[in-house]
């Protein structure tokens, strides 16, 4: 196992599997949860109103499973592109710096495509 200077350890071939059977068994995960949101929003708009109460829960529930689904859609995308990322061999390299992504935050979230202080400055720089 490499070590950087700054004492992380950097995935080898062995950690970069492990990590991309991570990935592939969350993106299942997370297609099964999309389809399930979707057949619950469809539910719903097709449920009984008996009063404006029975319309604001339905309306409300419809609101906040479209929202999970919108968060997972764009996990979904955001794991897609770490997978084409392990298949082109780029996978583990910040985009921005073009420095190694650290093993511990590759565990921590395998579709990082920042190291830690490129992560830092992006967030810093959405917020403005």
């Amino acid at each position: 196992m490499q070590i950087l200077k700054s004492g992380y350890n950097l995935a080898n071939k062995k950690h970069i599997e492990e990590l991309r059977i991570t990935l592939l068994e969350r993106q299942d995960l997370i297609r099964r949860n999309i389809d399930e949101s979707r057949e619950s929003i469809n539910g719903l708009k097709n449920s009984e109103c008996n009063d404006e109460f029975d319309y604001a829960e339905v309306s409300s529930d419809s609101f906040k499973e479209g929202i999970i689904a919108n968060a997972q859609i764009k996990e979904l995308h955001e794991i897609e592109s770490a997978i084409k990322r392990i298949a082109k061999g780029t996978y583990g390299v910040c985009d921005m710096c073009d420095e190694v992504i650290a093993l511990g935050r590759l565990r921590a979230k395998p579709f990082a495509k920042f190291c830690t202080p490129c992560r830092e400055i992006y967030e810093e720089e959405k917020q403005k």
